[in-house]
């Protein structure tokens, strides 16, 4: 019985392709791949196209079965591809059942789902750290993004079931835990009592111990509470590293956008954090070319990456998704678009490797991957001179980078 699991886009997806194989080998499935897709870009819908035309071609005997936010939002686009047999949605793909079924769609309405189900794994294939859903969907509706119309409203799994899964997981050896979502920062809001991600965090960090590292995925900075704070200031174990959902540096732009936040408001919440935690690094994801957006607007984003002081970025050249107001705005040329991506990406690179010139010497604590690589906890990534057992976590110096990763011994 063999079913493969193709992953793209985020680290949810990854947590959700374990549940997915799981499913579907529960229902029976056998000689399969699923594409567990993405549809936050144009680029990433066509990537899994391409993909499924491929994995055809390789396993003309395989069932295909495609599943994820792209599946969600453009089934009958998926539904009419020759390779594909099966479309699962979004809800219905952690259903036995609905893998077992005939029939070429299984999509329902996602905006209809108001609880957010438990998906309990006991590990997660090839990695040293472990992801845990703590919250799926989202309510807001910025004006570039499809995601809420491919995972609906924002619900959130209890604090007690969200401990008990990451007790499960350390049991089961793993030294680190992510925490991850659509919206993390609005864990909570739906469930009794209204408990904030910081609670949540508290919450773990004293019931699990045994915990070595707790991490965050992606947040809102405009929605951080004052218990998340505390840990940072507090908690060792609760890792240095945030992710930020910035998308531009321009007021302008962030309103047209429908963020809820101003740039003024990023820069004073990396300055706070880092006053909490002086050894914090931030990423953040920037939109390069979003429709109206000038010269002007798009050097405040480039500005922004010094202000904040960003060393990990994610950039996204604007991609105008169907049904979004922003595909509905007057739209940048393609070809500057690219360029201004270019230019985000290039300055996130010196940024890096100023970063990395300033850990040559440093001390740090770094969690094996594998013998050869491992993690710091700013997240950097490190080759280790000596093998280590992967989930073993060493003290080392930094001895030097390459420009994209450090080396140490």
């Amino acid at each position: 019985m063999s079913v493969d699991v193709v992953t793209f886009g985020c680290r949810l997806n990854t947590f959700e392709s374990e549940v997915i194989r799981r499913e579907a080998i529960s229902a029976g499935i056998q000689d399969a791949v699923v594409v567990n897709t993405c549809a936050v870009t144009a680029e990433a819908v066509r990537q899994a196209k391409q993909t499924i035309r491929r994995l055809k071609r390789e396993q003309p005997r395989a069932r295909i079965v495609v599943t994820g936010c792209a599946a969600q939002t453009e089934a009958n686009t998926f539904a009419a591809m020759p390779e594909v047999d099966r479309v699962v949605g979004n809800e219905e793909k952690f259903d036995a059942g609905a893998w077992a079924a005939g029939g070429k769609i299984a999509v329902s309405d996602i905006m209809t789902v108001k609880t957010m189900r438990s998906h309990a794994i006991e590990s997660i294939e090839g990695r040293t750290r472990a992801f845990v859903q703590v919250q799926n969907g989202c309510d807001h509706r910025c004006t570039f993004c499809i995601i809420p119309f491919g995972r609906g409203n924002s619900r959130s799994l209890p604090i007690g079931e969200v401990v008990g899964q990451v007790r499960r997981l350390v049991a089961n050896g793993y030294r680190e835990i992510v925490l991850t979502g659509v919206d993390i920062t609005s864990y909570g809001k739906d469930l009794v009592g209204a408990p904030r991600i910081g609670v949540l965090v508290k919450r773990i960090l004293k019931d699990v111990p045994a915990l070595a590292r707790l991490r965050l995925s992606s947040i809102d900075s405009v929605e951080v509470d004052s218990a998340l704070l505390d840990a940072l200031a507090d908690e060792p174990r609760l890792m240095p590293h945030l992710h930020l959902s910035l998308q531009s540096g321009d007021d302008l732009i962030l309103k047209r956008m429908k963020r809820r936040h101003s740039r003024g408001d990023a820069i004073a919440f990396c300055e706070q954090v880092r006053r909490l935690r002086p050894d914090v690094v931030f990423g953040a994801d920037i939109i390069a070319g979003f429709p109206t957006e000038n010269e002007d607007m798009f050097a405040r984003s480039l500005d922004l990456i010094d202000e904040c002081g960003l060393t990990q970025l994610h950039v996204f050249p604007f991609s105008p998704r169907p049904g979004t107001p922003a595909a509905r705005m007057p739209q940048l040329d393609r070809a500057l678009i690219k360029d201004r991506a270019r230019r985000l990406r290039e300055k996130g690179e010196a940024t890096l490797r100023r970063h990395l010139d300033l850990e040559i010497g440093a001390h740090r604590r770094v969690l094996a991957e594998s013998r050869a690589l491992g993690r710091t906890e700013q997240f950097l990534p490190v080759r280790l001179a000596a093998p280590v057992e992967p989930g073993v976590i060493v003290d080392l110096t930094m001895t030097g980078h390459d420009g994209r990763q450090l080396m140490a011994a």
